[in-house]
């Protein structure tokens, strides 16, 4: 193909031109994607050094050229997770995209399709084989098969040479400046910038420093930059004394362009790689030259990288390498949870839930235990799609997708998740055979059926019954004196009389009647029979109270957000085919057997079941994956009203949100009131420190002595003076941002 018509133009693009028209104009493989007919379906910002000379061009092509020869070339993706953690669902969608959905954008016929799976493991003490395991498992799971899987930390030499390279040109310098000196100096060079964008002299509003900026390190020589940065590799420095500093630009708007660190020290056994290392190269370095040395066509990320488009182009300008296409896409948010990894390893580590697989947690792994399907999440993510607008989707979005995967195919079974005893006084008077056939999917008889008995002692849930119901006139469900008609049984329940088991237990005694005269009951209720099989279940809510967690998360957790049954009832229907047979550890990485369970919701059977259907022991544990549609803003199982515990449950929860919310308001009103003070009057007329102190310093305005007029201690005092530190801090950060 001319170079001409390529993915890349070799001058200064007014628009990116993404694919060969022989690629752009193919037919894309169905999909329930719309067809993407935009040669810029894939197109950002555009920037100079993104521009990719012929050679490299040629190069490029040659490596991703058609496996027959022929044809349009292959197009790459990749998909580049860093294993500090366990995949969430926001790695669904990335995988979604860069294993699919890109390419159908562009049109890219399957046969064309490649995608590399990397792991960008540079930081080795927050990365772990179980992570590496975990995410190697994940991607299985959701059916993507990579061209490749690689590692960043088997590139650990090549890229040690590149870095030797920028040292050579110039372009790279081993800096010993401390932390805090570099947020200096990049603050600096920020404020210089915005002098520029206003039209100022940055040289008259804020001076260069030549302690600081640009610094004692920034212009040294070449042969000094490659002794020390040897020294580095070779172990002769502690942790944290020098880093290898990229020499981008210090007069860029964008911040990120402000000298970069490309290595660092660092102690540690790689997970991977070993312990052959002892400097590790950032994301900031790795990142795009893994993804030119891997040929990939469409490197793309989530839009908070938008702005490192500068630095990853100039590194590969810098180096002379091929430089990919750059696109990013909105992150995915849900409500009422968090996909921060650094809040999901804190809900983990403090033990807020069970681990990184627990149903609650939007991890793959929770969500696969919580009986969540690949299916249903890759449905999920493209019918999310991928764009750059951001926003928040409702969690019901999801759950709508595992009752649309669900209902089809689930098998019904009736359980009981608070079980109260029936005794059928007639029983032995009904005669004739009490089993019943029960289709399997309601909608598809093809899918078979398995039977029911109706014995003399059957059971209800707690939920169908109440011992007042007869005073409710909006009640149907059962009562002293009152019917019900039971499912599958033809017939209606009656209670009779209320009895107290001797653990305080309800038991009902109750007649069932086939008569044709019998009245017609208002409600049915589902029921088990006494050969049911006990099990735990364990129904899930929200995470968190609020749809978007804040800053405050910690304390807008769901404290309710698991209910356990342990002495639950299904009927014995859920054993056949050993559908509840233990899986051992295997089970943590498939989904386990699906059923719907008949005005409760759908469930999955969990990994902690280790039940044996031959020798008939073990523990069956069922996960609620999500309730049935209809349960959704209607009245409860038993067609009445709902029951009182769940109206004042939701009616606390409510009264706790409304309380939080007013404590936020109070505290943001405090704060706001506090901004308009000095650092001098903050302890003197702060709401918060109102008849706290007698006496204060006049230089300082630090308390002295508290209101009875003592001295107040050295501890206090220090405590004080960090107080006045961070409003002193605050009060500068408000005055910049209202400058800006």
């Amino acid at each position: 193909l001319p170079l001409s018509d390529r993915v890349h133009s070799t001058t200064a693009p007014t628009r990116s031109l993404l694919l060969c028209p022989s690629v752009a104009m193919s037919t894309p493989a169905p999909s329930a994607a719309p067809p993407a007919n935009s040669r810029d379906a894939l197109a950002g910002r555009e920037i100079i050094d993104a521009v990719n000379p012929p050679d490299l061009l040629e190069a490029h092509y040659a490596v991703n050229a058609a496996p027959s020869g022929s044809g349009p070339p292959l197009v790459r993706t990749r998909f580049p997770p860093e294993p500090n953690g366990y995949l969430h669902i926001g790695h669904a969608k990335s995988m979604n995209m860069n294993f699919r959905l890109a390419f159908e954008k562009i049109g890219v016929p399957e046969d064309r399709r490649r995608t590399v799976f990397r792991y960008d493991d540079t930081n080795p003490e927050a990365e772990s084989t179980e992570y590496i395991a975990s995410i190697r498992r994940d991607v299985a799971y959701m059916g993507w098969a990579p061209e490749r899987t690689t590692y960043s930390s088997e590139r650990f030499g090549q890229l040690y040479g590149l870095a030797l390279d920028l040292i050579r040109q110039g372009k790279a310098y081993v800096c010993d400046m401390t932390k805090a000196q570099v947020e200096e100096q990049r603050a600096l060079a920020l404020r210089r910038a915005a002098a520029r964008a206003l039209g100022k002299d940055p040289d008259a509003e804020h001076p260069l420093e030549p302690a600081l900026l640009p610094g004692p390190n920034r212009n040294t020589s070449v042969s000094r930059n490659l002794a020390l940065f040897e020294k580095m590799r070779a172990g002769i420095y502690p942790e944290g004394t020098y880093t290898l500093r990229m020499k981008m630009d210090m007069e860029s708007a964008n911040p990120n362009m402000y000298d970069q660190v490309a290595y660092r020290i660092k102690y540690a056994p790689h997970p991977h790689a070993g312990d052959g290392w002892c400097v590790y190269p950032t994301y900031d370095f790795t990142h795009s030259l893994c993804d030119s040395l891997e040929h990939i066509d469409y490197s793309i990320c989530t839009l908070e990288f938008e702005t490192r488009r500068e630095p990853y182009y100039w590194l590969l300008a810098a180096l002379g390498m091929y430089r990919p296409k750059v696109y990013e896409m909105s992150r995915l948010n849900l409500t009422y949870t968090v996909l921060s990894k650094r809040r999901l390893l804190k809900l983990v580590e403090r033990e807020f839930v069970r681990g990184w697989d627990d149903p609650r947690m939007p991890t793959i792994s929770g969500l696969r235990r919580r009986g969540y399907t690949a299916e249903i999440l890759n449905s999920f993510c493209m019918e999310v799609g991928a764009s750059r607008a951001a926003g928040f989707i409702e969690m019901e979005r999801l759950a709508g997708m595992a009752r649309e995967k669900l209902a089809p195919t689930c098998r019904r079974a009736m359980a009981c998740l608070e079980p109260i005893e029936v005794v059928v006084s007639n029983h032995k008077d009904l005669g004739g055979a009490l089993v019943f056939e029960v289709q399997d999917v309601a909608a598809d008889a093809s899918r078979g059926a398995h039977t029911v008995e109706f014995t003399s002692t059957i059971y209800i849930t707690a939920a169908d019954f109440r011992e007042d119901g007869a005073n409710d006139k909006n009640y149907y469900g059962l009562s002293p004196g009152g019917s019900v008609g039971l499912k599958y049984f033809g017939g209606n329940l009656t209670c009779q009389k209320v009895e107290k088991t001797a653990d305080g237990k309800t038991k009902l005694v109750c007649t069932a009647d086939t008569s044709e005269g019998r009245k017609k009951p208002k409600s049915f209720v589902s029921w088990s029979p006494s050969t049911s099989v006990r099990c735990e279940v364990r129904s899930y809510g929200h995470l968190f109270l609020v749809q978007e967690p804040g800053d405050d998360w910690e304390n807008e957790l769901n404290p309710e957000s698991e209910t356990v049954n342990a002495d639950a009832l299904v009927d014995p229907s859920v054993l056949e085919n050993g559908a509840c047979d233990g899986r051992g550890e295997e089970g943590r990485w498939t989904s386990g057997a699906a059923f719907q369970f008949e005005r409760a919701g759908y469930f999955v059977v969990d990994p902690d079941t280790d039940y044996d259907s031959k020798t008939k022991t073990g523990k069956i544990v069922f996960n609620r994956t999500v309730g049935l549609r209809e349960d959704e803003n209607k009245r409860n199982v038993a067609g009445a009203s709902e029951d009182a515990t769940v109206v004042a449950a939701r009616e606390a929860e409510a009264k706790k949100l409304d309380e939080r919310r007013e404590g936020q308001r109070k505290q943001a009103e405090a704060k706001a009131a506090r901004l308009k003070l000095s650092v001098e009057d903050l302890f003197r007329k702060a709401a918060d420190y109102a008849g706290r102190f007698s006496a204060f310093d006049d230089a300082t305005g630090v308390p002295t002595h508290g209101a009875d007029g003592k001295g107040l201690s050295k501890s206090v005092l220090k405590k004080l003076a960090k107080e006045r530190k961070k409003h002193e801090m605050e009060l500068k950060k408000a005055a910049a941002a209202a400058k800006k």
